[in-house]
């Protein structure tokens, strides 16, 4: 299984906007946009970028900058909001490494690779929450940071959006059943089906606890141990609503009333863009697809009043990659993101 770079065939023609890294809650994060913002904007977007296995947040730089020169450039930009972009090294990779075996997979002769993988996404994850929690008080301040606006008036990140692409895909897919403060994901090549995804690659890696007579073993195994089933039950979206049990679409009335409390607490609201290859064989859309038929009958049907919206496009003669395709259904589902963003804010502001 050869290990693909996601972002080669993406161009970088986009316009390069400034970047700012900083020293943020023990992270070395970089922040895209801060000297663009408009003198008048109070109401920040921020946009989280996830990287793939085995690259770095700088990779992620091309994507910053696509996505805010097309914000600056849209003649419906308002000028008391700005659109900033964060990226930072998640565990194990770039300025974090510690163990280089431990990005590597089992064919690869790492023996833990389930448990390193999931250990990088949920940890990606719980970094995002993390940061949220710091990043406006060390951007803006009480009007004196380095993203401050002139004249003393207050700036505050009121939205949050994630693209994620292959493992950073995965943990978008965390993020957004964790995080209420992120309301919008753009899962590139991801899955939220982790069980699922490491029982493909397992049979396609053939070891030998997901063969043909032992297939039903690997869950538990000593690939896939009990303690790892235990976090994809408490960070994974399939293991959230469903644990290890099989998915039935549509589901029946009770499942739908144990469900819904859940989705209520977990994505209320949400606008979900999951982007897929085909022939995709590291992260294959039949992974995904039992979860994805779910979740999208569940918010087209019984849960249709939950306000959650879901696009789910699968490119033919794509593989792994981040196709220039892809992102333009991105960027364009970014920018009709922000720009719903005051009207959600409106919204909030009648219902209290």
């Amino acid at each position: 299984m050869p290990e693909t770079n996601p972002l080669a065939q993406s161009s970088a023609s986009a316009e390069v906007v400034s970047k700012t890294t900083l020293p943020i809650a023990g992270l070395q994060v970089d922040i895209y946009g801060l000297s663009e913002l408009p003198a008048n904007a109070t109401s920040i977007s921020c946009l989280w970028l996830h990287h793939p296995r085995l690259r770095t947040k700088d990779m992620m730089a091309y994507i910053a900058n696509a996505s805010l020169s097309a914000f600056h450039s849209s003649s419906t930009a308002p000028t008391t909001r700005g659109l900033i972009a964060v990226a930072f090294d998640q565990r194990n990779h770039g300025s974090r490494i510690i163990d280089p075996v431990g990005n590597e997979s089992w064919k690869k002769g790492n023996k833990t690779h389930a448990q390193d993988m999931f250990g990088t996404v949920s940890g990606t994850m719980l970094d995002t929450t993390h940061l949220l929690d710091a990043l406006e008080g060390y951007l803006f301040g009480a009007g004196d940071g380095p993203g401050a606006a002139a004249g003393g008036q207050q700036r505050r990140i009121d939205q949050n959006m994630v693209l994620g692409i292959s493992l950073g895909g995965h943990s978008a897919w965390q993020l957004m059943f964790a995080e209420p403060r992120v309301n919008a994901g753009v899962m590139v090549i991801g899955c939220p089906d982790y069980m699922n995804i490491m029982q493909s690659r397992a049979e396609l890696e053939k070891l030998q606890t997901s063969t043909a007579d032992n297939k039903a073993m690997f869950l538990g195994s000593k690939d896939f141990p009990d303690a790892l089933i235990a976090a994809c039950k408490k960070y994974d979206p399939k293991g959230i609503l469903f644990g290890t049990r099989p998915i039935s679409s549509p589901v029946p009335a009770s499942e739908q009333d144990r469900i819904r409390p859940l989705l209520d607490s977990k994505i209320r609201g949400k606008r979900f863009q999951v982007l897929s290859g085909r022939i995709d064989k590291l992260v294959p859309y039949s992974a995904a697809a039992p979860f994805l038929e779910f979740f999208k009958d569940a918010v087209g049907t019984w849960y249709k009043d939950g306000g959650v919206s879901v696009e789910d496009i699968v490119y033919d003669k794509t593989g792994h990659t981040f196709s220039d395709d892809m992102k333009k259904d991105a960027l364009r589902f970014i920018l009709e993101t922000v720009a719903v963003a005051d009207d959600s804010a409106k919204a909030a502001s009648s219902k209290i």
